[in-house]
């Protein structure tokens, strides 16, 4: 692993969009603790409770409550922000409510990024964009194959398309219209994402914690389903350390990155479910049923993280257990009333013990 040098953010102004989402308020944490002057783009709070919220009081933080779809009201703020780094965070990021809503999961995903995009075209301080999609964005065949950088695109649902399609624009306007000043845009994919914090629908933790506060078991709708579990500080540390190399490298820098566990961690997520259970010592959390064969996900999903580990050297620092217990440690934490903010740094500090105990 490599140990991310924090100055190249000291005092820059970044434009951070979804800040209010899970990803984004931990990544605002990171930003904030690296003593970037951070600009919050996104919706108001979208779940309750709201980890954004959670944290505050922030520090050499702007939130800026705005649509993204809102195409003048977002170049209007970009101009005004003049920012130097660019992190698009801002998506409807669920494969379900893709299905009941596609239209706006479209609109807010790919015409998002395009009026983001082109809102960044006339900006003067501008060094690197970088734009997260995920890692269903692959042509997924289901026959077990670990996704490459270099796997077609594909998307069977509207969520994965739209994070695909997110993909063509982002690379069409990178060659079109930002390589020509060298400025680097590109593109990061995740696998799935755990941590204290997260309140989402449909989503195995914060289902299995609101099974557990409720003594309602959660109904596991595909229990054999592989995923590539990971802490959310392990692609959020990537993400910084892309843009250090992004920022450093303008005219050789790579063009999109998985991030994503070993695959050699192959979990499913009945497995996942298992383990939290056991962290928390409860029973009957959950339950398994059909699932509804209208919305079908992938059975199987798993990208290869070996370019970010050669071209960034980054790599996981928590394996999924760990994961699965510092996720555990962040809820039981919030029920009993403890300061989250003190605690997610704290979380953040061992992080990076961790991390820079790994590199020895």
């Amino acid at each position: 692993m490599k140990v991310i040098n924090s100055s190249f953010l000291q005092g820059r102004r970044v434009l951070l969009t979804g800040h209010t989402g899970f990803k984004g308020a931990w990544m605002s944490l990171l930003l904030e603790n690296m003593g970037a002057n951070v600009i919050g783009v996104s919706l108001s709070s979208v779940t309750e409770p709201c980890l954004y919220n959670t944290l505050a009081p922030w520090k050499n933080m702007q939130s800026i409550h705005c649509d993204i779809r809102d195409r003048k009201k977002l170049s209007d703020i970009v101009s005004s922000i003049n920012p130097e780094i660019v992190i698009h965070m801002a998506a409807q990021a669920l494969v379900r409510e893709s299905y009941q809503n596609p239209v706006d999961t479209l609109e807010t995903n790919v015409m998002g990024t395009i009026y983001l995009l082109e809102a960044l075209r006339s900006i003067q301080d501008l060094k690197a964009v970088l734009v997260i999609t995920s890692d269903k964005v692959y042509n997924n065949r289901n026959d077990k194959s670990i996704m490459s950088e270099t796997n077609s695109l594909g998307g069977h649902d509207p969520y994965s398309a739209s994070k695909a399609a997110t993909e063509l624009v982002t690379a069409s306007y990178a060659k079109s219209f930002f390589d020509e000043r060298h400025i680097p845009v590109a593109t990061a994919r995740a696998g799935n994402v755990i941590g204290g914090g997260d309140w989402a629908k449909d989503r195995i933790i914060p289902d299995l914690w609101r099974a557990y506060t409720s003594n309602k078991p959660v109904n596991l709708r595909y229990p054999n389903a592989v995923r590539p579990w990971q802490h959310v500080l392990d692609p959020l540390f990537g993400y910084l350390l892309y843009l250090e190399h992004m920022v450093n490298t303008p005219d050789i820098a790579i063009r999109t990155l998985n991030f994503g566990p070993s695959t050699t961690l192959v979990r499913t997520v009945l497995e996942v479910a298992q383990s939290f259970s056991n962290v928390l010592e409860a029973d009957d959390l959950f339950s398994i049923r059909e699932a509804n064969t209208q919305w079908v996900e992938s059975n199987f999903l798993f990208i290869d993280p070996k370019l970010a580990k050669l071209k960034l050297g980054w790599d996981s620092a928590l394996d999924v257990d760990s994961a699965i217990h510092w996720t555990c440690k962040w809820y039981k934490a919030f029920r009993d009333g403890e300061n989250m903010r003190l605690f997610s740094n704290e979380q953040i500090r061992q992080y990076y013990t961790l991390h820079n105990k790994n590199i020895l």
